[in-house]
């Protein structure tokens, strides 16, 4: 838990006329308003004297929540990724402040490492305080099995942004939001974004475009067609990761990771989904789904695995009324004490029982194979023969699917004996691994029979005169069949798919860019 003590810090003056040269010193007088919450790509702002207030929504309204005096500085997270602040900044008492912009914080951030460990540390320090006491500028109402409410939920999760969700059906407080701004439930689901922003049936696109600030004029830009993390960041707990013994859950490694590439300068944009890639003189041209066109130098290609389903017709109508590929937070909150079933037998399968099976009345683990030690790391399977509240049934398919607007039950078939069973199961968890994501690649990139890019040594000779390889040397470990594109992750041949081998690729494929960009005299990419 994040003590009052870890979300503020005291500059000294000294320090004060050092960040003062990042921005400008502005005189207020009380009540003026500094920050408006839920403003976009907020400024950082520094009291230099008198004090600010800190206002931020709750269940009862607006309230003071803090206060900033001599030295300290207001603003969360957002103030980083450019995200919409959680808080409304306020003068307290006639003072001064400097105001450092959004654009000139990120380049503070970027180049001194001494105010990028404390703004880095108290701010994401006040995220995790926020969350824990409910504050949030984002509000989600709509029903629970309404698959377009699961979709902007999970992107919001995803991105770590912190949000309010609201059913209907629970109690009066969706109605009384809904009637303070004139909405009606037949259009839901609705989006609140800070203090006057609403979107009405939203898109993941629509969202996400509203609670990013864009990204212009980037040298380093990752995008993602829906959140960073992939399937890791789906993984109720990894365990295996080095630097966490006692484990970490995907979503909130992938936020950590997110934090630290915004803070050596990356800008991360999405959901965007890329569309093809082609050359372009000494560059590539990366065409967007949306009609959208990036040019760089080098591409580094980390589009994971897609996830597989159940060959059974219609599955597709149950995916987000019911049917999940991952087992995290918001999916435990709509399982709470009902039968949960699991396909699959690997770890991440593993984790996701035992994490759902502290909220779920029962959960059903179904899978083809005879044992699980054939495929899960055997002190997971200790714990799922010992949890009284896990049942594991091997050797068995899912063959059919029950429910009308939303799952209802689901029948299997033991593959040794041909038995059937039914299951009253309102929520299958799907963890049947993954293909890789190559489908937007070129044809003449060159990949694996199983769809895998193949990269350095796995690359034949041959192979890399019909992809049109001109240079007068061998592609490097983790280039492709182009120079200067480059795979990594679970969507390169031979890839170890742990996080910490993706993660060690990722860091690794930097100094390959460097040495390839020199070999043609770029500096940046």
């Amino acid at each position: 838990m994040v003590s009052r003590a870890d979300v503020n810090h005291n500059f000294t003056d000294a320090e004060l006329e050092e960040l003062a040269a990042f921005g400008t010193v502005e005189s207020h007088k009380a009540g003026d308003l500094i920050v408006e919450e839920g403003a976009m790509a907020p400024d950082c702002i520094i009291t230099l004297s008198g004090h600010t207030d800190i206002f931020a929504s709750t269940d009862e309204g607006r309230k003071r929540v803090g206060w900033m005096e001599h030295g300290q500085f207001a603003g969360d997270l957002s103030v980083l990724t450019g995200q919409r602040h959680l808080s409304r900044v306020e003068m307290g008492a006639d003072g001064e402040i400097i105001r450092i912009a959004h654009t000139d914080f990120q380049r503070l951030i970027a180049g001194n490492s001494h105010y990028s460990d404390i703004f880095v540390r108290v701010l994401s320090a006040r995220r995790e305080f926020s969350k824990h006491r409910g504050f949030a500028v984002t509000i989600v109402i709509g029903a629970a099995m309404d698959r377009s409410v699961y979709a902007l939920r999970d992107l919001l999760m995803k991105h770590g942004v912190a949000h309010r969700w609201f059913d209907p059906a629970d109690g009066p407080v969706a109605a009384h939001l809904l009637a303070e701004r004139g909405l009606s439930e037949d259009q839901l689901p609705v989006a609140i974004l800070g203090a006057a922003d609403v979107l009405i049936q939203p898109t993941p696109e629509q969202l996400a475009a509203a609670v990013y600030a864009a990204s212009e004029g980037l040298t380093v830009i990752a995008l993602d067609s829906l959140a960073p993390g992939g399937q890791a960041g789906t993984s109720s707990k990894i365990e295996n990761y080095l630097g966490f013994p006692t484990g970490i859950s995907g979503n909130e490694l992938a936020r950590r990771a997110t934090v630290q590439a915004q803070k050596f300068g990356a800008r991360l944009v999405s959901p965007v989904r890329a569309a093809s890639i082609n050359r372009d003189g000494d560059a590539y041209c990366l065409h967007l789904a949306d009609g959208r066109k990036l040019r760089s130098r080098a591409v580094v290609v980390a589009s994971g695995a897609k996830y597989q389903s159940l060959p059974i017709d219609g599955i597709e109508s149950y995916e987000g009324r019911g049917i999940y590929y991952g087992a995290t937070p918001m999916e435990a909150q709509l399982c709470s004490d009902a039968e949960v079933t699991i396909v699959g037998s690997g770890n991440s399968a593993g984790q996701g029982a035992i994490y759902l099976a502290s909220v779920a009345k029962k959960v059903h683990v179904i899978f083809r194979r005879g044992s699980l030690r054939e495929t899960i790391s055997e002190y997971l399977v200790k714990r799922l023969e010992e949890h009284p509240n896990i049942e594991i049934i091997p050797s068995t398919d899912v063959i059919a699917l029950h429910g009308e607007d939303r799952l209802a039950g689901l029948t299997y078939r033991c593959r040794e004996t041909g038995d059937e069973g039914h299951c009253d199961c309102g929520f299958l968890f799907l963890f049947l691994g993954a293909s890789p994501n190559t489908t937007w690649l070129p044809k003449e990139m060159v990949c694996d029979e199983r769809g895998f890019v193949k990269t350095g040594t796995d690359i034949a000779p041959l192979e890399l005169v019909k992809a049109g390889w001109s240079l007068d040397r061998m592609p490097s470990r983790f280039e492709t069949s182009w120079p200067r594109i480059y795979a990594v992750g679970d969507v390169r041949k031979g890839s170890v798919k742990r996080v910490a081998s993706s993660v060690g690729e990722g860091s690794v494929v930097v100094s390959d860019i460097h040495q390839a960009l020199a070999e043609i005299g770029a500096a940046e990419f």
